[in-house]
Parts: structure tokens; C-alpha cells; sequence
């Protein structure tokens, strides 16, 4: 159930659930790096949090959602991807500069304008970098992808996700025209900085860091 929360207690949820996706509670320095905030003022919030039920929250142990505070996350985060795919699919922004606008869009509450939206994209699944949209009932699709630094040489392969999507690296993939959809197939593995030489399905070559590699997810291509 969604329960009324100002546009920061929004933002509070929605990264201690990006933080919890590691498999661990979300600790008070992590969210102070993430949402650039002081340490005592992430402690603060926490416990406003813990009060309204939706962390759980102990000092020096970090925090985690509680069942309420997961599903209003979810319904955040549900927002946030439709206004990416529409901002993507509708207007024709990029897909570095959809995050920023959905930022603000997404502290938009209607729900019955977020379920139009929803129909009016045709329910799409996810969004401009892969991420799955959470439907209007919270259900969110599980990934099993694998990360391009780990693909054999010679296996074709397509990108589905981008894991980190700073604008830096959205940029730096434009320029190496991979997107989502792009087949590619590993030619060489350099073993100097285990960097990689790609063809993609244009048959154009280009060369990708370790770290691009790290951060491109994709599936076997059928």
C-alpha cells in the first residue's frame, strides 16, 4: 500500500533498495555517497523511516525495507521507468538524459495517472537501459543476464542492461554505438588490462575497457 511521503523519505527508499540488490543492508556511508548527504543527516532519516514502519533500522548495522517500505519503493521506482520510457520512446530524449527529468517526474503520485501512462506505452517491461518496470502490483522481473567481461570469446551476444548508467558511460557507449539490442561477439581479450576488442552486428570493431565491460549485461543471442 502506498502511503504518503515527502519527495526526500522517497528518494531514502528507493536507494536503500538499489543498495540492498548487493545482497546486504544498506550501511549509513553508502547512503550518505549515494544521495551526497552527511552521514548525521542519513541517521536522522532513518530513524523517521523506522518510525513510519518501512526500515528496519540499528545503529551500526545499517538498514533494510520493511515489507511497506519495499512496496512503496517499488511504486517509486515503477514510476521512474515508465517516465524514462516515455521521456525515450515519445520525446526523443537520449538515454542519458532521461534520469535526470524522471527524477522529478517520478514524485508525482497519481496513480491513476501512472496506470494511463502505463496503458498509453503499451505496459512496456522495461525501460531505456534494461531495467525491468515493476508492474501495478509490484511484481519486478528477475535478471539472470551475464556481464560482457565474462562472455567466451566468438559467443554472439545482446546487450540487455547497462548497471551503471551515469551519464559518462551512457555517452561513451553512444560513441561506440552500442545500445540496447546491439548484438556483439568478443574477437580478442588483451591480457595487459583484460580490455576487449568486439565486432558489433553492424560489423563495425571497437575496443572496450574492462570497467565498460563490467558494466554492459547481456544474453546468449537466439
Amino acid at each position: 500500500m502506498s502511503i504518503n511521503l515527502s519527495h526526500t523519505e522517497e528518494n531514502y527508499i528507493k536507494a536503500v533498495y538499489r543498495l540492498e540488490q548487493d545482497g546486504k543492508p544498506a550501511s549509513t556511508n553508502d547512503l550518505s555517497e549515494l544521495l551526497r548527504t552527511a552521514a548525521a543527516s542519513v541517521t536522522d532519516m532513518l530513524k523517521k523511516l523506522k518510525q513510519k514502519k518501512l526500515v528496519h533500522y540499528k545503529a551500526y548495522y545499517g538498514c533494510t525495507l520493511t515489507e511497506t517500505g519495499r512496496k512503496n519503493a517499488l511504486i517509486i521506482i515503477r514510476r521512474h521507468r515508465l517516465w524514462e520510457h516515455f521521456l525515450s520512446k515519445k520525446l526523443g530524449f537520449s538515454w542519458d538524459e532521461v534520469h535526470d527529468i524522471a527524477e522529478e517526474l517520478e514524485h508525482v503520485g497519481n496513480a491513476g495517472l501512472i496506470s494511463k501512462l502505463d496503458a498509453f506505452l503499451g505496459y512496456p517491461r522495461f525501460d531505456p537501459h534494461g531495467d525491468p518496470i515493476p508492474d501495478e502490483k509490484g511484481h519486478i522481473i528477475q535478471l539472470q543476464h551475464q556481464l560482457l567481461s565474462e562472455i567466451p570469446l566468438h559467443r554472439p551476444v545482446e546487450v540487455v542492461q547497462i548497471s551503471d548508467q551515469s551519464a559518462p558511460i551512457l555517452e561513451l557507449l553512444n560513441e561506440k554505438n552500442i545500445r540496447i539490442g546491439t548484438l556483439l561477439e568478443i574477437r580478442k581479450r588483451f591480457a595487459y588490462d583484460e580490455s576487449l576488442e568486439i565486432k558489433t552486428g553492424n560489423k563495425s570493431i571497437t575496443q572496450v575497457s574492462k570497467k565498460l565491460s563490467q558494466n554492459i549485461l547481456v544474453k546468449d543471442h537466439e
